[in-house]
């Protein structure tokens, strides 16, 4: 659980004022995030959030912003605007009026190789509405500085982590018609992750019922990934659940990837398990891929297993590839045995093919004393 530092409240209904400004330190208390190039009104949220979001959407003729703060799960992490302006190691000033609207995670500690213990530990949840319709859904870290677009702001205050995902969970599984796919889709995304990087168990609940069977696909997919990016142990037993019983092979394959991001040691063992147990072969192949990529030594076991025992030649082919993945000093010597005794010969090919893409000096004397009368 991330420290969560107490935070004094401005007075009820204070109200900020901005046009054009210069990018705005927050207040000691941290209540706002750095907005500039935007009038910013401040105010205590009178009644429940859902009831409020309604009201302000419905009022919102022409284009504005309306946001808020809930801690903020990942520790010392800074959550940054897929279309931030500055320099690639840190958050610079997010658009909140650009096209896109994805996250980057950066580490404080990859960056500053220290702990920024000023870091609030607050995410910022912004909505824009326009037209009397909600549009986009974004998020971002407090510590960002935000650019307006010369538009309205609402901020409120005294928001509570488990109404804001109630809030948000009918944005990810709302029904839609055709000629609204494409908006809710953008909403979807944006409100998912939203829900995703909220520090509360209300988050982790949520996830859970969008990762049943019963919903769509992609929204499946997208659930796998934040489990395995942002929820921990929790996510952990939710994707264990999904690598075992999701129904589909589109969405169990993005089940391995989620396994690999996260930071969670028992993810292995079910990457393990998937490569050598999944129905899927396509899954069995894209286990193996991701194991390479994050376990290096420990997976080679598994990876050479399948080589050799894996009924599918495809598999085969794709245990071969995640061999070319893995350190040099592990995975050459190993591609080169697959070459020289393997009774495949289309897995013989593979290897040698690797071996040629690998520029390894052993590789090269492999060749030379096959290829020499």
């Amino acid at each position: 659980m991330m420290h969560k530092g107490t935070l004094r409240r401005w007075l009820a209904g204070a109200t900020l004022v901005l046009w054009a400004s210069p990018a705005l330190g927050r207040s000691a208390s941290g209540d706002t995030p750095q907005i500039q190039n935007a009038r910013v009104e401040t105010r205590t949220l009178p009644s429940s959030l859902n009831d409020e979001v309604q009201r302000w959407v419905a009022s919102s003729t022409k284009a504005r912003w309306l946001g808020y703060s809930v801690p903020q799960v990942g520790g010392q992490h800074e959550i940054c605007c897929s279309n931030y302006r500055g320099n690639s190691d840190r958050c610079g000033t997010c658009t909140l009026e650009g096209e896109h609207s994805g996250v980057n995670i950066n580490s404080n500690n990859k960056v500053d190789k220290t702990i920024r213990l000023e870091s609030s530990g607050e995410l910022a949840v912004m909505l824009r509405a326009e037209g009397s319709t909600l549009s986009k859904i974004r998020v971002f870290s407090m510590q960002c500085t935000v650019d307006g677009g010369g538009l309205d702001i609402l901020w409120l205050e005294n928001v509570k982590s488990s109404d804001s995902v109630a809030m948000l969970e009918k944005f990810v599984t709302a029904s839609k018609s055709l000629s609204e796919e494409a908006r809710h889709d953008s909403l979807s995304k944006g409100a998912l992750t939203a829900i995703a990087l909220h520090d509360d168990a209300s988050a982790d609940r949520a996830l859970q019922s969008f990762a049943s069977p019963e919903q769509r696909d992609g929204l499946r997919r997208e659930t796998a990934f934040w489990l395995g990016e942002a929820r921990g142990a929790e996510g952990l037993r939710t994707l264990q659940k999904m690598a075992r019983s999701d129904p589909s092979p589109w969405v169990r394959e993005q089940v391995t990837f989620a396994l690999s991001v996260g930071d969670q040691p028992n993810a292995l063992n079910e990457m393990i398990r998937m490569a050598h147990e999944d129905q899927s072969p396509h899954v069995r192949g894209q286990a193996l891929f991701w194991l390479a990529q994050k376990a290096g030594k420990q997976a080679e076991n598994t990876i050479s297993g399948a080589i050799e025992n894996d009924p599918d030649t495809e598999v085969k082919k794709k245990a071969v590839f995640a061999l070319s993945q893995m350190p040099k000093d592990e995975g050459v010597p190993k591609l080169i045995e697959v070459a020289q005794t393997n009774k495949n010969p289309e897995v013989r090919k593979q290897a040698m093919f690797w071996l040629g893409q690998s520029e390894d000096p052993r590789a090269l004397a492999f060749f030379e004393k096959i290829l020499t009368p």
